[in-house]
């Protein structure tokens, strides 16, 4: 009897241990509560978490305030500045615009900027200007590195974008931008301006966990198609399921956005240099292949991440900056991560 025992034994510790995997796999829930509440934590969180599957809320907090001084909690409704995130809409715009035959991908950005007097301007597209691999430092400086060889990121690409759409559409940038959002029933999304701030809430940078809040955005209207879009949790998840659904651009354009032409490390998705498309990440990460980005500045933070795979969206939006630039995403790097490796996202093997 005794082997029979055993067998049982070792079938029921195999039978817990898988018990408690999938427990692990489906309690990403307590784990993201644990780690937000984690006395141990080196900077506390400030801000929104939003995670859907399928369309449907399946984690949705708040935490903190919407400004140190009023110390009124914040909402889940609450509109933030999502800063480089805004580079994502950018490249859409500018796609439309390319999907009427106006901008040719592959031209030199003289054709559409002849206001540009450097030598680089006619050999710089379009294209690396869209992915960051163009080599302008500065518009009254040579080229870092020849066009279409290395990556260098920055906000100059995207300004230089947002007047190239402005000149093909003989409209401002703020208004395509607003209209595209009033057609995706973006309600709550909008071009920051010093006069219309909504429902935005404050920035802080955090100092050795001490908030104080950023009286004086740096965005302008020229930077506007870098950094300028305010919006809200809700609002990025509708933005990924159109945008990634075939909503808003036709598959041409899509693939060129989501299709890697160069390669870029950053610390959110890894140590390993990943795809980058046209302001978008394209990671692959133990099986598992998502969309996304970072945005930082101004008191913020924020991460837009979509898993096609699953249908999944992560949102994360902070109304606070660490001054230790090794915690600037130290809650989206965890939260990203626990989402990856549980039971909402499929891999494949």
């Amino acid at each position: 009897m005794k082997p029979v025992i055993g067998i049982l034994c070792s079938a029921a510790i195999l039978f817990t241990a898988c018990q408690s995997y999938a427990q692990n796999k489906n309690d990403y829930t307590r784990r993201i509560d644990s780690l937000i509440q984690s006395p141990t934590s080196p900077r506390p969180f400030n801000g929104v978490i939003l995670i859907t599957q399928n369309g449907k809320t399946k984690y949705s907090k708040a935490y903190g305030f919407e400004d140190s001084r009023t110390k009124v909690p914040v909402k889940m409704n609450d509109q933030f500045e999502i800063m480089s995130n805004t580079k994502q809409i950018t490249s859409v715009l500018l796609l439309k615009q390319f999907e009427k035959g106006k901008i040719d991908l592959q031209a030199p950005i003289k054709k559409y900027l002849p206001s540009l007097t450097q030598p680089w301007a006619d050999s710089v597209t379009v294209h690396q200007l869209l992915n960051h691999s163009h080599g302008i430092d500065d518009l009254e400086k040579p080229l870092l590195f020849k066009p279409g060889t290395q990556f260098k990121y920055g906000n100059l690409s995207n300004i230089l974008l947002g007047k190239i759409i402005e000149n093909v559409s003989g409209t401002s940038y703020i208004r395509l931008a607003s209209s595209l959002f009033k057609e995706l029933h973006m309600n709550s999304t909008f071009c920051y301006s010093k006069n219309n701030r909504r429902n935005l809430v404050s920035g802080h940078m955090n100092k050795d966990n001490k908030f104080t809040p950023v009286e004086n955005s740096f965005i302008s209207d020229e930077n506007v198609p870098a950094d300028g879009v305010i919006t809200t949790a809700e609002d990025l998840v509708l933005w990924n399921s159109l945008l990634h659904k075939g909503k808003i651009l036709n598959p041409k354009s899509y693939h060129l956005m989501t299709s890697s032409s160069m390669m870029s490390q950053h610390d959110v998705f890894g140590k390993d240099k990943m795809g980058y498309g046209y302001n978008i990440r394209i990671v692959k990460d133990n099986g598992i292949s998502f969309l996304g980005h970072t945005g930082l500045g101004d008191g913020f933070a924020s991460l837009n991440i979509y898993i096609p795979g699953s249908d999944v969206s992560i949102i994360v939006l902070e109304n606070q900056m660490s001054e230790n630039s090794g915690l600037f995403y130290y809650y989206e790097t965890l939260i990203k991560d626990f989402v990856l490796k549980s039971s909402l996202v499929k891999t494949k093997k």
